[in-house]
């Protein structure tokens, strides 16, 4: 009876702990990280045609990619290539409420990919990279 809300609870501090200690580098990682779980999870929903579920999913997605990824460019000190990565994360953005609206998952999948090209040259530019976590298959 207990367990969920414990276990959930001993997760929540996980998290809070590797986001306090993490680089820049490292926090924009995780960003891609939860946008690529929340967006194969919206590609799952769709299949299974879970409407609540496909929602939520494509609704968080696009939230860490327009509030988190796309708020942590720098404009000025990123000149053109944080123009063009701006102008891409709104299309995925575009790509996703596509997906929404017409219960397809092509947009979405092809979202999962641009995210998943991004996050490893972002890996790679950090450092930083680890193998593919398994949720981020498609």
């Amino acid at each position: 009876m207990f367990a969920r809300p414990s276990a959930a609870a001993y997760a929540q501090v996980g998290i809070e702990t590797n986001i306090a200690s993490a680089s820049p580098h490292q926090l924009v990682l995780m960003l891609f990280d939860g946008a690529l779980l929340s967006v194969n999870s919206a590609a799952a929903a769709i299949a299974d045609q879970d409407l609540a579920g496909k929602i939520r999913h494509v609704t968080k997605a696009i939230e860490i990619i327009s509030m988190g990824l796309k708020a942590s460019l720098d404009p000025q000190g990123g000149g053109e290539l944080a123009d063009r990565l701006g102008a891409l994360y709104d299309y995925m953005c575009l790509r996703l409420t596509l997906g929404n609206a017409q219960n397809n998952v092509a947009p979405v999948e092809e979202v999962a990919g641009l995210l998943r090209e991004l996050r490893e040259a972002w890996a790679q530019i950090a450092g930083t990279q680890r193998p593919e976590s398994k949720l981020q298959e498609a």
